[in-house]
């Protein structure tokens, strides 16, 4: 037996499993056997009381073990048990995790992991602002640092009937918007507009607050009868006008080399170039970008 300079001692535990023993763990106190603690051949406090290992004790014979009590109650009753109802909030297991691995408990840490794992909240892939005002809107790209689309989609403003597939490509458009904040969700705000003033279905794009493009994609044709709207879905020109908007991802202006090549790009399709329909989101990528590198080197400032 040795003793410390504040008067505690070291003394080897040689008691029978029913022996019961005092604990001073981090100034909480507790009351248990030594079959209790070595239950679990495994752990530190088996180790620790097992007669093999120097324990600290106070003039009065409590044990003094440096660790928070504050959960040492509940890792006791898994010893005893082999299973324990476990904190309700996040932080109380997190902490009752900590002594579980300190005292290489694992079955209990275990426990602790997947607790934590199940009361995690998922986190959204992208979040899509509806607007519910224009003052909104106009505050939501002001204060982004990222480049934008704004989808206006309105099915109420129909002031005349669809000719006969225009339905279904309003329902594309809203499938691609939809697609394009999923993929391009980290590099380009993406907001949804369901109050515009009249507009039934319209692309717009903004680089550093500002409008750069916009895409109709409704208008008026005229049968014998009566005037009809016509829905749109030009998938590439919104493709295209989504890659250009990119160049203004940093605060500084876009690279004017690129920007005069993805213009002449533009024209070209507006021309009747011809663009082939995408099958993938690989390959729209590659199709696009290796369109605007060709007319950047054709068309060198």
């Amino acid at each position: 037996m040795s003793e410390s300079m504040s008067g505690d001692h070291k003394i080897l535990l040689n008691g029978h499993s029913s022996q019961y023993l005092k604990l001073n763990v981090g100034g909480h106190l507790y009351y248990t056997t030594i079959g209790t603690l070595t239950k679990n051949n495994d752990t530190m406090l088996s180790a620790m009381f097992s007669g093999r290992m120097e324990v600290l004790t106070d003039s009065e014979g409590w044990i003094l073990i440096d660790r928070c009590g504050n959960h040492f109650g509940i890792i006791l009753n898994f010893l005893r048990d082999g299973t324990v109802p476990l904190p309700e909030t996040n932080k109380e297991i997190a902490e009752l995790l900590a002594e579980a691995k300190y005292y290489c408990i694992t079955e209990l840490a275990i426990s602790c992991e997947r607790a934590l794992y199940a009361h995690q909240e998922p986190k959204p892939i992208c979040r899509i602002p509806l607007i519910t005002s224009q003052k909104e809107e106009q505050l939501l790209l002001s204060v982004s640092l990222k480049p934008a689309v704004i989808l206006v989609v309105q099915r109420q403003n129909n002031k005349y009937s669809y000719t006969s597939t225009s339905d279904d490509n309003l329902l594309k458009n809203i499938e691609l918007f939809d697609k394009l904040s999923l993929r391009f969700n980290e590099r380009i705000l993406f907001i949804k507009d369901v109050i515009g003033p009249s507009e039934i279905c319209c692309w717009s794009f903004y680089g550093h607050g500002k409008k750069v493009a916009e895409v109709c994609c409704t208008s008026i044709v005229y049968a014998t009868d009566r005037k009809h709207t016509k829905v749109e879905f030009p998938e590439a020109r919104i493709y295209e006008e989504t890659l250009q908007v990119l160049l203004y991802e940093n605060r500084n202006a876009p690279d004017q080399e690129l920007m005069q090549a993805t213009s002449s790009a533009r024209v070209g399709s507006a021309s009747g170039t011809s663009i082939n329909q995408y099958t993938s989101d690989e390959e729209e990528e590659r199709t696009g970008l290796a369109r605007l590198q060709s007319n950047k080197r054709n068309n060198p400032s």
